[in-house]
């Protein structure tokens, strides 16, 4: 039986399977009919109005923007166009919340701490769960040298460039990630062989700013699925250990952990990315409502029945790292604190990284789909990790062959795209070798990392930048390739080759 605490939109064939289970009957084969599993209770409009909400609260007391800035840039996407002026918002910096308002509807989100800010369900003013604190192990980031600290000693702070960078390219490079002003960068980094050689950021964001990183936190639920299997606490090619999946004839028994991974377990859940999606006649999508529909994520992944055989078709689809997170949360006894700690614990403070902000739904779940932050310098460490096939500082922290395997290509999907959680450049979609992968998220949210040029690059943006942040990030890698992509020859002396 799935853990879970009180889930206010259960409906009642999912209380007569949870009765069957207990009752020690076994779970029956889950409905395959359509309306026979939960579907987004609520309007576009009380939804969108929570999800901005959300956004709009993380941005104020978890990166510390100010709220008239972050309401024109983040979060406005989630509402119907024809609302988005309708809207009134407060900010109660004593109670820590935001409320967002059109007409007499109202959505609330108020901020956690450590799990930075919740969605408050539409009939209860609070969460059903005990926030944990979340600390660090590590000392000052000041006082380690770069990558487990933040120690001077970087080509950011005055220590000459390799020899074989052409310094001038790799200053247009970084200029032309923040051109134009419409572009709404947020943040530039470049690693190359493992040092920082640039790293801008914009107005009234620093290094410390933790940043919007959407489904960037998709590739991290890879990495702590990572963790664990080096552990030995899962398999890659082992059936995802979900009770409710283990009862007599169902389907759902043959989803693999790699199926999970690589976005092919064939679970229906509705998304934007689907074919034939149609934004002017579709319902809301399952893809969206896990953001701001206030419910336990996990449980409503998992009730999810096939549309396709388990590894047979390749879709983009909230459910796979959703469900991915439900097995971490089980690897860890349940939902509590040592899952709330467990990131920072197991992967994080091995690292470098002393904070990273990972929100759940109100039921304390993680929901890495989206709901992450992170600094710029965070993503580069994690970057670094893969570009070094999973090993930190000598010690192993994924499990040898995990990287190649993120980085290949899902043999379901038509085109070779997608890895494990993980966009892959084969078809050449960014401007970087093809071995190129990278973590992405929405608003122009990058970390590439790039092999054959020893190369990690992070771009952090807000959502506003749309079509003008893709072009500057584009033209960015173009300069930045060339920056790079020459090697000095020994009878060069270390001058840069024509």
């Amino acid at each position: 039986m799935i853990d879970r605490a009180p889930f206010r939109a259960r409906l009642p064939l999912l209380a007569l399977l949870i009765l069957a289970v207990a009752c020690g009957d076994g779970a029956p084969p889950p409905p395959q009919a359509d309306g026979a599993y939960p579907r987004p209770e609520g309007s576009h409009r009380e939804l969108g109005l929570a999800g901005w909400a959300k956004v709009l609260c993380s941005a104020v007391f978890v990166s510390g923007r100010e709220p008239r800035e972050a309401v024109y840039l983040s979060g406005y996407n989630f509402l119907p166009e024809e609302d988005r002026e309708r809207v009134r918002w407060e900010v109660d910096r004593e109670r820590r919340e935001v409320r967002m308002r059109i007409g007499e509807l109202s959505r609330t989100a108020r901020f956690y701490g450590d799990q930075g800010c919740i969605i408050h369900p539409r009939d209860h003013d609070g969460i059903f769960f005990q926030p944990v604190p979340v600390t660090t192990s590590l000392p000052e980031a000041r006082s380690q040298p770069w990558p487990m600290g933040d120690a001077p000693g970087d080509a950011a702070s005055g220590t000459p460039l390799p020899p074989e960078i052409d310094a001038g390219l790799l200053e247009r490079a970084v200029a032309a990630a923040f051109e134009p002003p419409a572009a709404h960068t947020a943040a530039f980094l470049v690693l190359y062989r493992g040092r920082i050689v640039a790293e801008r950021y914009a107005p009234r964001i620093d290094r410390d700013t933790q940043l919007e990183s959407w489904s960037m936190g998709k590739s991290l639920t890879a990495t702590l699925i990572g963790v664990l299997i080096e552990r030995g606490e899962l398999g890659l090619d082992q059936p995802a250990p979900v009770p409710a999946w283990r009862g007599p004839g169902d389907p759902r028994a043959q989803i693999r952990v790699r199926d999970l991974l690589q976005m092919s377990s064939g679970l229906r859940f509705s998304s934007h990315r689907d074919p034939g999606y149609d934004p002017a006649t579709s319902p809301y999508l399952d893809h969206f409502y896990v953001y701001t529909g206030a419910v336990d994520v996990f449980a409503y992944s998992i009730e999810r029945p096939l549309e396709f055989p388990a590894g047979s078709t390749g879709r983009y689809r909230n459910c796979d790292p959703l469900v991915l997170g439900y097995l971490i949360r089980q690897a860890n006894g349940g939902p509590g604190a040592a899952y709330l700690t467990f990131p920072q614990r197991a992967l994080f403070d091995r690292i470098g990284i002393r904070r990273q902000v990972l929100e759940t739904d109100p039921y304390g779940n993680f929901l890495l789909t989206g709901f992450d932050y992170g600094t710029a310098r965070n993503w580069a460490r994690l970057g670094l990790l893969y570009l070094r096939d999973g090993v930190w500082q000598g010690e192993r922290i994924l499990p040898p062959g995990f990287v190649d395997f993120v980085r290949s290509p899902a043999p379901a999907w038509e085109e070779p795209v997608y890895g494990g959680l993980f966009w892959l450049n084969r078809t050449g979609r960014w401007p970087l070798p093809e071995d190129a992968y990278a973590m992405a998220g929405a608003g122009g949210q990058r970390v590439f990392i790039v092999p054959s040029l020893d190369l990690v690059v992070v771009r952090l943006g807000h959502f506003r930048g749309g079509d003008e942040g893709t072009r500057a990030l584009d033209r960015a890698l173009e300069l930045l390739v060339a920056a790079v992509g020459r090697r000095p020859s020994p009878a060069a002396g270390g001058r840069r080759l024509p």
